[in-house]
């Protein structure tokens, strides 16, 4: 390696590429950004959020991120690495204060200097926003000792906190509304195990989208790849879980607000039987179907979770996991071909490939198939029901507040609005047996599918492709709603995207009340595809880190 340093040492063709650089990364000038990058697959760039490899992954990010803060080059390192490639290390002062660090490897060819690869470490920030609403060392403490001791939690904005208001993703309600004088059991019974509350997290407004995006805090970052959507409605919890700010997420799953981020972002997430847990201090959506769930990185930390606050304490004491049969739950699964033929195609192949190596276990599970029905059957009616008791809790509000809502969830209230009381009773009429066909098949097995149609799309995508994947996204989901059933997403398999190799869970659906022996089964289920899903959960989708 040439020891030359310094800027003043940096060819003045290089240099002159770097200027340039700079200032289309101040600008965001998308088009000369993305000819600074080297084309073809093997270019890389890396940030806290994660590694990004090929020019097209790349280009897809620099889409969604926006520009950055005004800021100025304070200095600059170079090293030559051999002929026409350099090494460039330079430190940025911001103007609003702080300092951030690139790290590039720049190439020449056909005269012309390209980056390579990248490193980012932008500058350091007291609270991320569009996760946290509000965060303490502890927020809230909670008992001495415990099950749960060592563990942090990043609650929902939708659960009442003593002291502080519900903010429900929205800057306008949350200022009308007056510090809460007691704290929802959902959360008191995690700081009775010993768990602290770390924060309040944000939500989509009102919990009412599956995507994650906010209009009015921003988006949370996605924990497993940058530039793709967080999935939510529990968005804040799921991003704070992912990147390692909370080791639990106490969430709330209508239509898959725990489901859709944990596949999306790598994560255990459990919907508990409908009911199970207390709803009180909660603020709804639609009752219906409101559950309250958790969200983790690894099964060992949810096991943990609901032994504690399902009451399954002394059975998990009784029998290790090591040896676990997966209690009263068979080990028999089967597949529901309705949905899984909605999966697209990447992820229902790997599915597929995860059946086929699951038979050749050495101890394999019963596998079969089974029909639910029209998929768009169980969605439509479930949308009347959850539309109509949306707007029964919250349309006075929303007429009082015109222009206080996104786009987004603006619209999905206003056809809300228009639901009539017949609607609403024929579509909980058609709901019924639909639940009961559930109901039934799960007496005896456990339904195993993709959680969602597939990785999580970009944010560069707009509001159509959002609009087109909440629509597939909701008929995988709803039909374990509609049935009141827990459902358990597991991150246990990885597909290829735009954006790079992301994880896509696996969605386990038993019988209601099964909720802590449902965790069990999911965890006999990872073992038996790799020790690495179970307890070194990463953003990779399982795989060892």
């Amino acid at each position: 390696m040439n020891g030359t340093m310094g800027a003043d040492a940096v060819p003045a063709d290089l240099f002159a590429a770097f200027t340039r650089y700079e200032a289309a990364v101040v600008a965001n000038d998308l088009d000369h950004l993305g000819a600074a990058f080297a084309p073809g697959e093997a270019t890389m760039r890396g940030d806290g959020a994660g590694l990004l490899v090929g020019h097209a992954a790349i280009s897809a990010f620099r889409g969604t991120r926006g520009g950055v803060p005004p800021r100025h080059i304070e200095r600059i390192e170079y090293r030559e690495l051999g002929p026409d490639v350099a090494l460039l290390v330079s430190v940025s002062r911001y103007d609003a204060g702080g300092t951030g660090l690139q790290t590039q490897v720049w190439e020449r060819t056909d005269g012309s200097w390209r980056i390579t690869a990248a490193h980012v470490t932008p500058r350091a920030a007291a609270l991320d926003r569009r996760i946290w609403r509000t965060v303490g060392d502890p927020l809230v403490p909670g008992a001495s000792d415990g099950p749960l001791a060592g563990l942090t939690v990043a609650v929902k904005d939708l659960f009442a906190i003593a002291g502080h208001p519900v903010g429900a993703g929205n800057p306008t309600y949350l200022d009308g509304r007056r510090p809460e004088t007691s704290t929802a059991p959902a959360v008191s019974d995690l700081l009775r195990g010993g768990a602290v509350v770390r924060g309040i997290a944000r939500t989509d407004e009102f919990a009412y989208s599956i995507a994650g995006d906010n209009t009015h805090y921003g988006t949370p970052p996605h924990g497993a790849l940058p530039g793709a959507l967080p999935g939510g409605s529990s968005s804040g919890p799921a991003a704070a879980v992912a990147t390692g700010q909370a080791e639990i997420g106490l969430a709330t799953d209508t239509a898959g607000s725990v489901r859709v981020p944990a596949s999306y972002q790598g994560l255990w997430g459990l919907r508990t039987t409908h009911g199970l847990v207390p709803r009180q201090g909660l603020l709804p959506l639609a009752p219906s179907f409101d559950t309250v769930g958790w969200l983790t990185r690894d099964g060992d930390a949810l096991q943990r979770v609901v032994d504690w606050c399902l009451g399954d304490a002394g059975a998990r004491a009784a029998e290790s996991v090591d040896g676990d049969s997966g209690h009263d739950l068979p080990w028999r699964f089967v597949v529901p071909t309705d949905l899984l033929a909605l999966a697209e195609p990447e992820t229902r192949a790997a599915f597929e490939q995860m059946l086929d190596t699951l038979a050749q276990t050495a101890e394999p599970p019963q596998l079969g198939t089974v029909s639910i029905g029209d998929p768009d059957a169980y969605l439509t009616a479930f949308r009347t029901v959850q539309g109509a008791e949306a707007w029964s809790h919250h349309g006075p509000w929303i007429q009082e507040h015109p222009g206080a809502l996104g786009p987004a969830v603006a619209e999905r209230f206003r056809a809300a609005a228009r639901i009539t009381a017949e609607d609403e009773a024929d579509a909980r009429a058609a709901l019924t047996p639909r639940g009961d066909l559930l109901r039934g098949i799960v007496e005896d097995a456990v339904l195993l599918l993709p959680t969602v149609p597939g990785p999580a799309p970009s944010r560069a995508g707009g509001g159509d492709q959002v609009d087109a994947v909440r629509a597939a996204t909701l008929r995988l989901t709803t039909p374990a709603a509609v049935a009141g059933l827990p459902a358990l997403s597991v991150p246990l398999l990885t597909v290829i995207s735009p954006l790079g190799a992301v994880p896509v869970g696996v969605s386990l659906v038993a019988r209601a009340g099964a909720d802590v022996a449902l965790v069990r089964l999911a965890r006999r289920l990872a073992r038996a595809l790799g020790p690495a899903t179970d307890t070194t959960t990463t953003t990779t989708g399982g795989l060892p880190a």
